[in-house]
């Protein structure tokens, strides 16, 4: 496979990714279809990293996401940095629930097209909506 077609599959993961969120509960098989079976995903969002392995407790948790703290979210992707399998993901997040958006970034490790691992990682956390 030529180098602009790996890149564009490889964007086209993120890009998937970040539509799933956005769509909500109706988003769940098509976000958690782009992990491989035995992926894992380290989300930093119970206070300290939490680490979900497998597809099953990954979709787990992007179901209790999707339906209790992501409803509503606008995902705006900043940049996209890839090196090889590699990929770096700047994003911004406006959810209804924050006062301002939350911004953050992801690291995906990808092989061929499939998520196998996910780190999200935030840098400004905004308070919560009294």
């Amino acid at each position: 496979m030529a180098i602009n077609t790996v890149q564009t599959r490889d964007r086209s993961v993120v890009e998937r990714y970040m539509a799933g969120m956005q769509a909500g509960p109706g988003g769940l098989e098509d976000l958690v279809g782009l992990f491989e079976e035995d992926a894992v995903y380290v989300e930093p969002f119970g206070g300290q990293p939490q680490v979900h392995s497998g597809k099953a407790a990954i979709r787990d948790f992007f179901q209790n996401a999707l339906e209790q703290h992501l409803r509503g979210a606008r995902l705006t992707l900043d940049r996209l940095d890839m090196d090889g399998e590699r990929l770096r993901s700047e994003w911004t997040c406006e959810v209804p629930a924050f006062n301002a958006p939350m911004r953050g970034f992801d690291v995906l490790t990808l092989h061929d097209g499939r998520i196998t691992r996910l780190e999200t990682t935030v840098t400004e956390f905004p308070p919560m909506r009294r």
